[in-house]
């Protein structure tokens, strides 16, 4: 075995006074860290937004924290879709919930609910795009571009068999001067 050139070097040996200079340096940049904040956040936001200045990812509303305004008897009410997206521009997530009475057999109506959650609060419905009174059941949902997006299937009479709707809309909301406003989307134009 060839010995070192270089004599040993006295701290590749652990001392017990080595273990408390390291805690003593580890507790200084914890309690440091302690002090550092931060930015607080501001509720205003700046026109154009570089990637570096944007605000933190927010959650979105969850629909099953919310009590929406279904009368289904003794049946609880069930989120059959949702989808997700910022709807009016101000930066937070709003849900989209296709809701109905979680009945046993058949496919009641569905009613279709947009979600906010204020900071700090519990999520709550902003606005009802589709009663079920109106008799329609969603067949898909989307957000795109800002708009929701909804397939709808319904009845041209009560002597139409519920299992199969003869009606079929596609729908499109968009949020315009404090309201959702209802269109046809393009693709769902007569050829």
């Amino acid at each position: 075995m060839q010995q070192s050139a270089v004599p040993e070097l006295a701290h590749t040996t652990t001392r017990p006074i080595h273990w408390l200079a390291t805690a003593a340096a580890l507790a200084a940049v914890v309690a440091i860290s302690g002090f550092l904040k931060p930015d607080s956040a501001t509720a205003a936001q700046a026109e154009h937004k570089t990637p570096a200045s944007r605000p933190a990812a927010v959650a979105p509303p969850d629909p099953t924290a919310v009590h929406f305004p279904l009368d289904c008897g003794p049946v609880k009410t069930a989120v059959v879709k949702k989808a997700t997206g910022d709807l009016d521009g101000d930066g937070r997530p709003e849900t989209v919930a296709v809701v109905r009475c979680d009945a046993g057999v058949g496919t009641p109506p569905s009613g279709i609910y947009v979600l906010t959650q204020p900071a700090g609060a519990k999520p709550r419905v902003v606005a009802t795009l589709v009663t079920p009174k109106d008799n329609y059941s969603t067949t898909t949902l989307a957000i795109q571009d800002g708009s929701v997006l909804a397939d709808l299937d319904g009845y041209s009479s009560d002597s139409v068999p519920r299992y199969r709707p003869d009606v079929h809309e596609k729908a499109k909301w968009q949020w315009k001067d404090g309201a959702f406003v209802r269109s046809t989307p393009s693709e769902a134009r007569a050829a």
